[in-house]
């Protein structure tokens, strides 16, 4: 099996169209035995088609509807502006009926010469029609491009990886990720290697989203802002991150070469200024092209809106007062290495205990006045109910049907602001539940969730549905000022960050050295890397996203050989969580914290998996039961079996359980082999996710909520870390307060992170470690930020890229 090269390196320039570093590693084939999936150029785009995995006729109907929405949207826009009379529709001119005195509809529309002359004369309609027609001529040659690459991929799915349409939606992204690695020594889809791995396939899945989630979690990219009113604010649209990958990744100029290589100049720091300034002046003339588009998008935009959110409005008016997890927060929430249906799925499970967090904190200043709102509109609206039920000719009185209709959406706007009488306030036990499942909190919530202070930035994560509708209506007016004014400023350390922070990995090209997911390199102390880490402020991954993005990819990727250093974490982060777990039986479970995590679970209905019991026991098979949700509860066996709880969470020994459990039972076996079989694996894949993310979450509850590990405490070396971890801010991406920190402390047993002690009052104090902006310098030192550069190519090109230590 291949291993990675995790070791920060100078990359060569590549002038083929294969990986760098890659020639001398080609796989010869005979010419006669050479499949049709020989040496595919494009994996990148190969596996992110596979990944989709909803079908060939999904896809393509997915893709045809897009091109007639288009069409749809602009034609019936400018319909409505041009070819109706509204004189006519609202009665304001009569119209002589020689059959009948009724008014049709088709009354109100100008004839086809009337409406052509009135769309010929507006010079704006026109532009917008040109426009729209030049948009929907390349989406329609995408489309066609599309179509032949899906039927490759169908032919790929059928021929090589012997999977039905038909039995494709019931495959498991795991099952079909094994097909592939398998394939590779038949197939010889990737020629530089002999053989793939989980790791490789992810990396060119997600080589672009996972620069993103970096450049998020080192806070590089400029979503963040302080306003004079609204204080801290966080504004990340689609359409601001479009253009973030317009520049950094495939846009004409940007900074890779293909897909797979970063371009040469790039990766040598001798010219970093004039990349710099050259970065610079493409985002000044995109952000202009961004401004001068800005009247066609927005229009489009509030079009778009109009058409897709009117009618849910109308049915469900309480809709705009729901969640949704921000496009900002799925970043900051998302691991190295996972993919799109990974995340939703981990979100989507913490989504309910989000929104009862959330409800928390209704003001009751608030609710008297929605009560009382809803009191008097209630009023009048049964009475003109009962009206119409008496009569319905009340009905054609102007405006009485508006006058229901607005009365309607008051009353249930007004019913989403008074809480539920039946609600239990328990914030911190909510707080517990969500990060089950988000698996990213900052320390100083730990205690503070009841604060509004901790409730405003989780928001920036769990945002209302109308914030991001409004958003996205302003990014078209927005994103070119943040374009201009601050993405420009960090020209320098965009480029000090794609040459300091790429690597070249055998069979995959270059990727962010971030998602090799490298405790030695990116591992962070006060998340019990310790005495393993050898990287400085400026190479730590902030909020423990390099051993959390390891301990998902390891469990969600049991058959993954991690490298030796990232090996040798996973078994002691799980022998510590196993003999917590086994230290559980003898009486002391109050003390351990994965314990306290997980009972602390019971008193609320999610989630509704195995957290809540897992520890107390293993569950077989006939002690689970599922129930009309889909939901599997678990039999709580007895604390006898705690310490082998955990170890059973492996999906290799509970897959082998299962079928055992199956064939052993009284099951006859003419049953298991006249159908039962798709059953048999679709339960036993349900049963193995749900224990992934069960194992998955309480590593994230035990990360978060005990105290830093050092695994070598005789070693004077690892005091000194031991030291630093005490001072190391564990998040940086929230900043604490004052009167967070200082209620961090009621709590005896809470860690303190970054806090000094006032030697005259004796409280504790919060100090953050200054951040070091992604260039290496410090502020402070401006004046000399240039005194060390980057020696040009030549003798040194086989050293480390030059990172300045902190």
């Amino acid at each position: 099996m291949a291993h990675f090269d995790t070791e920060y390196q100078r990359l060569e320039a590549s002038y083929s169209d294969s990986p760098p570093g890659e020639e001398n590693l080609l796989v010869h084939v005979p010419e006669g035995s050479k499949s049709p999936w020989h040496h595919i150029e494009n994996l990148d785009l190969f596996f992110q088609r596979i990944s989709f995995k909803n079908g060939f006729t999904c896809m393509l109907l997915g893709e045809i509807f897009e091109l007639v929405q288009l069409v749809f949207v602009v034609a019936f826009t400018v319909f409505l502006a041009n070819c109706v009379d509204y004189d006519i529709l609202f009665a304001n001119k009569f119209v002589n009926h020689t059959d009948s005195s009724k008014v049709t509809l088709p009354d109100a529309f100008l004839p086809v010469d009337v409406c052509s002359a009135r769309i010929r004369d507006n010079v704006f309609v026109i532009f917008i029609l040109i426009i729209s027609g030049v948009f929907w001529l390349h989406r329609l040659v995408k489309f066609i491009y599309n179509i032949c690459c899906y039927w490759e991929i169908r032919s790929f799915y059928i021929n090589a990886l012997k999977m039905s349409m038909t039995d494709l939606p019931y495959f498991t992204w795991q099952e079909v990720q094994a097909r592939i690695i398998e394939i590779q020594k038949e197939h010889q889809i990737c020629i530089h290697k002999k053989e793939l791995t989980e790791l490789d396939i992810y990396h060119r899945i997600l080589r672009f989203k996972n620069y993103m989630v970096a450049m998020v979690n080192k806070s590089l990219l400029p979503v963040r802002f302080h306003l004079p009113l609204l204080g801290d604010t966080v504004f990340y649209t689609r359409g601001l991150k479009y253009n973030f990958e317009l520049i950094f990744f495939w846009g004409p100029g940007s900074l890779f070469e293909n897909e797979w290589s970063l371009k040469p100049e790039y990766k040598r720091g001798g010219n970093r200024l004039e990349l710099a300034d050259r970065l610079s002046s493409r985002i000044l003339w995109i952000g202009i092209a961004n401004l001068l588009l800005c009247p066609v998008i927005l229009i489009w935009q509030i079009l778009y809106a109009f058409f897709s959110y009117t009618e849910v409005i109308k049915r469900e008016p309480g809709s705009l007062g729901a969640r949704c997890w921000s496009l900002y927060g799925r970043f900051y929430l998302r691991h190295f290495n996972e993919l799109d249906h990974e995340l939703m799925s981990r979100l989507s499970k913490g989504y309910k205990a989000s929104s009862k967090y959330m409800n928390c904190f209704m003001s009751p200043l608030l609710t008297v006045v929605a009560k009382n709102v809803a009191f008097f509109a209630g009023s009048i609206l049964a009475v003109l109910i009962a009206l119409t039920i008496y009569d319905e000719d009340v009905l054609a009185v102007e405006h009485v049907l508006s006058s229901i209709t607005l009365l309607g959406i008051c009353i249930t706007v007004c019913r989403s602001f008074i809480p539920d009488k039946h609600m239990v306030f328990c914030p911190e036990q909510l707080l517990k539940v969500i990060l089950a499942h988000i698996h990213y909190m900052p320390d100083h919530w730990q205690g503070n969730a009841h604060r509004y202070e901790t409730r405003d930035e989780f928001a920036q994560l769990f945002q209302y549905k109308a914030v991001f509708i409004l958003e996205e209506l302003l990014s078209p007016v927005i994103t070119p000022f943040i374009l201009i004014f601050c993405l420009r400023r960090k020209s320098l350390e965009i480029i000090d960050f794609f040459r300091n922070f790429t690597v070249d990995v055998v069979g995959v090209g270059d990727t962010c050295s971030f998602a090799q997911m490298d405790v030695r390199q990116h591992g962070h102390p006060a998340w019990m890397s310790a005495g393993k880490t050898e990287a400085s402020i400026y190479q730590q991954a902030e909020d423990g996203k390099t051993e959390l993005s390891l301990m998902h990819f390891a469990i969600t990727n049991p058959h993954w050989q991690p490298p030796r250093e990232s090996t040798h974490f996973i078994s002691l982060l799980k022998e510590k969580v196993h003999r917590e777990a086994a230290a559980g039986q003898q009486g002391i479970i109050a003390e351990n914290p994965a314990f306290t995590s997980t009972h602390s679970l019971q008193s609320d209905s999610e989630p509704r998996s195995l957290i809540a019991n897992l520890l107390m026991g293993p569950p077989s098979l006939a002690s689970l039961h599922l129930g009309r949700e889909g939901s599997i509860n678990p039999v709580s066996i007895g604390v006898s079996e705690g310490a082998s709880a955990l170890r059973s969470l492996s999906p290799v020994s509970t897959s082998q359980h299962l079928r055992g459990t199956m064939t052993g039972s009284g099951t006859d076996a003419r049953t298991i082999s006249s159908g039962s079989s798709a059953w048999e694996g679709q339960l036993s894949s349900m049963v193995l996710s749900e224990y992934a993310s069960t194992e998955m979450s309480i590593h994230a509850l035990y990360m978060h909520e005990s105290a830093p590990e050092y695994y070598d405490e005789s070693s004077e070396s690892v005091n000194e870390d031991m030291e630093a971890a005490r001072t190391f801010p564990r998040s940086s991406t929230f900043p604490t307060t004052s009167h967070q920190a200082g209620a961090a402390q009621q709590s005896g047993s809470q860690r303190h992170y970054g806090r000094t002690s006032d030697p005259v009052s004796g409280s504790f104090r919060a100090q953050r470690t200054p951040r070091m902006p992604m260039g290496g310098w410090s502020e402070e030192n401006q004046m000399s930020r240039h005194h060390d550069p980057v020696p040009e190519e030549g003798s040194e090109d086989e050293l480390p890229p030059h990172i300045h230590k902190v």
